[in-house]
């Protein structure tokens, strides 16, 4: 389908009030989650196919958006409901109360690093709050944006309601140049701000998910094991290609070569001798992206890993010491399996690395001390954080999801996803009696002492 053609479809479908009732929001929200099980076996293949990625792993994709699904579900007729609201003495007799109504036609840009979560994710807010969706796979994982567009065909056929169009840049490009009523983007800061720029043309609202280098600060008081073992976890899943992984360590001085020493062994146990030959470890998307990780190396020295094979897309788990702070290995997003190691002398030293660089989109802690914990949460700004582990932020409901600054704009998952799609209407409700005089001119009927208690 065209884009303008997709973008026309959305309009007379939304404009028609089908996706209005609370009752089909429901029912294509179920028939989504029907079609994603039906479908299992080929997104998982396509997961591997595209990014060598375990069974397990692909699942956990699926897997968020099930449970999200299942989370909309049941709580949808509750989010959906007026919310009844107090009223000042200056309305009284009324009521008032704020309806969420749905924004209108919706375009979603997903990204290749988590084909199908990052599209379905936000498209289970957008139809939840009762909108029409133009979703836009990317082009570098073609086997899954394949699947994801069958999986949606099955699940919302072919009414206008949720549309696919595939392509490239110039499909983007295509899609940005129409008027939307909201766009939602996941992908680099760079390509954010080009969004913006064109949503800004209508005054589109945008939510940007970009990412930005999430740093892991490790505290002298730690515990190095868990530390060490979690790290290297959050650098090699899906080979690094997470938003919010561990980009780099700032560690104590006192705990380098042992941390060094240990997420070393710690890859050793995931992966074996050759992470090449294990059937768990990730490929990059394309091999333009291996060779680009490649020269990022140049910025510090090889401390383990390093191997390199643009050709099938392989970069070994890489750990980097000695590392050039102005070189593009600590100014740009690694999104691959390469760790920065930075040792310094203090916690005090660390946040004010930190606080130097841009917002980042993930900021973690690993301390046993919870006072050193909150000072770091307290002093750092970041989209989320943890303490001793990484990543685990996204996947829960109840907390909203984003970035800060160059790390992104907006949240959603569970019920954020369904506000983030919907404009919170305020509405009053007056009886057309009593009509009280005081309000109207002349107002020297009125003394100022009265009108001050109405209206204060």
């Amino acid at each position: 389908m065209l884009p303008a053609d997709a973008a026309a479809k959305a309009r007379s479908t939304f404009d028609s009030g089908k996706t209005l009732p609370l009752a089909f929001r429901l029912e294509r929200l179920r028939a989504l989650l029907r079609a994603i099980e039906r479908h299992e076996d080929a997104l998982l293949g396509a997961m591997r196919q595209d990014l060598h990625k375990h069974p397990n792993e692909a699942f956990a994709e699926l897997g968020l958006a099930l449970s999200d699904l299942k989370h909309h579900l049941a709580h949808l007729a509750d989010w959906a409901a007026p919310q009844r609201l107090p009223i000042s003495k200056v309305l009284f007799p009324a009521r008032a109360y704020v309806q969420h109504e749905p924004l209108g036609r919706v375009l979603i840009i997903g990204p290749w690093n988590y084909p199908a979560l990052l599209v379905l994710h936000p498209l289970i807010g957008a139809v939840a709050a009762g909108n029409t969706v133009v979703v836009k796979p990317s082009e570098l994982s073609p086997a899954t944006s394949q699947a994801v567009e069958a999986v949606l065909r099955d699940a919302f056929g072919d009414d206008g309601h949720v549309s696919v169009v595939q392509g490239g840049v110039d499909v983007s490009t295509q899609l940005l140049a129409e008027r939307w009523d909201h766009i939602f983007f996941t992908g680099s800061t760079q390509v954010g701000k080009v969004v913006m720029a064109a949503a800004a043309k209508h005054l589109t609202p945008v939510t940007l998910e970009l990412g930005g280098k999430s740093p892991a600060l490790i505290d002298d008081d730690v515990n190095l094991d868990v530390a060490a073992k979690r790290i290297a976890w959050s650098k090699t899943y899906n080979a690094g290609q997470t938003c919010v992984c561990v980009d780099y360590v700032l560690v104590h001085e006192r705990h380098a070569a042992a941390f060094i020493s240990k997420v070393k062994q710690a890859w050793l146990d995931f992966y074996g001798q050759d992470p090449k030959q294990s059937p768990d470890f990730s490929r990059i998307v394309t091999p333009r992206h291996a060779e680009r990780l490649q020269r990022l190396m140049e910025g510090g020295t090889v401390a383990h890993g390093g191997q390199v094979d643009a050709a099938e897309r392989y970069v070994a788990p890489t750990l980097l010491t000695d590392v050039k702070l102005d070189s593009p290995l600590m100014q740009e997003e690694i999104f691959g399996p390469l760790l920065p190691v930075i040792p310094v002398k203090s916690l005090d030293e660390a946040m004010a690395f930190v606080r130097a660089r841009p917002k980042p989109l993930g900021l973690y802690v690993f301390t046993e001390n919870d006072a050193h914990a909150e000072r770091v949460f307290a002093q750092c700004p970041s989209g989320g954080a943890m303490q001793n582990d990484s990543i685990g932020q996204i996947a829960t409901h109840s907390l909203p999801f984003g970035g800060v600054g160059d790390s992104g704009l907006g949240r959603y998952h569970g019920r954020h996803s369904f506000e983030t799609f919907s404009n919170p209407k305020s509405v009053v409700r007056k009886p057309a009696f009593p009509d009280f005089f005081l309000r109207y001119a002349p107002l020297r009927r009125t003394p100022l002492a009265l009108w001050r208690h109405i209206v204060g």
